[in-house]
């Protein structure tokens, strides 16, 4: 699956996020249909074609009966307010999917909670006068629509920064970064420039939290489409723009230093170790794993085992206290060595079935075809999953000789 980076030099918001996912090929149409299953006022959707010094892009607005609420990250409005929990009933009494319905209620909550910290109220009291605004909710559900849209792994966000000055909201005039935004960012870097207005606006900073799996440099991949969405803003020099990479991770057989940490559990539920495991993959893990061992009193016990890269160390010691019962870790630095990777398509008797392959140098050294084709493709034909298998990679070695690389293959992230 590919993997999108949002490059936000010039900051990032909701009407950003969703232009630049619009430029990356998620279709107006689509985004119209799955808007149309919210019982929302009348709206509508623009989507332009424009230019910000020298950048091509889509400039994304929302234009409804009662005005718009947040442009973009330079500029705002005032529309009706709606309660927290009316949009929670909103979007889950909607027809959306589950990841888009998940999602979207997240990004609210981060910015619910946000203001409910500020402003030192329940958050069930909460209401959002600007982020509850339709446009915003535009924004924020349509965003999670085109990421799903994308069938995006993972999002790697550049490192964030904000203009100064001051901003103007609902209660008055704050210093920029706004409170929200900086509540929400909380844990994330972020620095200023010299541009003296907002560039982050709270549903920006609470899409960049929600959905963030690293904060830093682009990763090494490979492009497969470039998206630009458009503020509305003149910040010259610098384009008012959020650019978003859709791409292949490129993994090489080079060796790089990875962090083992490990804990030894003996009071922790097999289900609570299971969940343990998925989510500290979500946060960065490069691999989880469990190791029976006999621990004091002959009690039978468990070995948690993590790796992860050093800028992840922190967060992943942090996960694991809070996920588990264990008092201590113990951690070290060690080397590893992974094959250059890429994915190829094969043609076989049952279908075309995507297959790993693993180069050392020039030479094949593995092959495996993909789980998900195979099981689709045993489903289909009643085949069993052990022989779809077999097919596959008796067709691979039938139809490609070992070492020489194919110009249709494709890099596997």
């Amino acid at each position: 699956m590919p993997i999108l980076y949002l490059d936000c030099f010039s900051g990032i918001s909701g009407d950003m996020m969703v232009g630049a996912l619009a430029d990356l090929g998620v279709s107006p149409s689509a985004f119209e249909w799955e808007l149309g299953k919210l019982e929302i006022e009348d709206y509508h959707l623009h989507f332009a074609r424009q230019e910000r010094r020298g950048i091509a892009g889509v400039k994304f607005d929302v234009h409804t009966d009662s005005s718009a609420c947040e442009s973009d990250s330079h500029s705002h409005s005032h529309s009706h307010s709606r309660s927290n929990s009316e949009i929670r009933e909103l979007i889950e009494q909607s027809g959306l999917s589950k990841l888009v319905k998940t999602r979207s209620l997240a990004i609210f909550h981060r910015i619910a909670k946000a203001e409910a910290r500020i402003h030192a109220v329940p958050i069930d009291r909460v209401h959002f006068d600007e982020v509850g605004a339709v446009d915003s909710i535009v924004d924020i559900v349509l965003t999670c629509v085109g990421i799903e849209a994308l069938r995006v792994s993972h999002i790697y966000v550049s490192s964030l920064v904000d203009g100064n000055g001051s901003t103007h909201c609902a209660h008055g005039e704050y210093p920029v970064p706004a409170p929200a935004t900086l509540e929400i960012l909380k844990g994330i870097p972020v620095r200023q420039i010299a541009v003296p207005f907002e560039l982050i606006t709270p549903t920006g900073a609470a899409i960049v939290a929600e959905f963030q799996h690293q904060i830093g440099p682009m990763p090494p991949l490979r492009a497969i489409r470039v998206g630009y969405g458009l503020g509305t803003r003149d910040i010259s020099p610098r384009p008012n723009v959020l650019r978003a990479i859709l791409g292949e991770l490129e993994q090489t057989a080079e060796t790089e230093t990875v962090v083992e940490i490990q804990a030894n559990i003996d009071d922790l539920s097999a289900e609570i170790l299971a969940a343990s495991q998925e989510h500290l993959l979500q946060a960065g893990a490069l691999d989880v794993f469990f190791t029976p061992v006999q621990m004091k009193k002959n009690r039978p016990g468990t070995l948690l085992t993590v790796l992860c890269d050093r800028d992840h160390l922190d967060k992943i010691q942090q996960l694991i206290f809070h996920e588990t019962t264990t008092f201590g870790l113990r951690f070290r630095e060690a080397s590893r060595k992974v094959l250059d990777r890429e994915l190829r398509s094969v043609d076989t008797e049952l279908g075309s079935i995507r297959v790993k392959i693993g180069r050392l140098g020039d030479q094949i050294v593995q092959v495996s075809p993909e789980y998900e084709d195979c099981r689709s493709i045993a489903r289909k034909t009643a085949t069993p999953l052990k022989r779809v298998y077999e097919i596959a990679t008796a067709s691979f070695w039938k139809q490609n000789t070992p070492g020489q690389k194919s110009s249709t293959s494709q890099p596997k992230n």
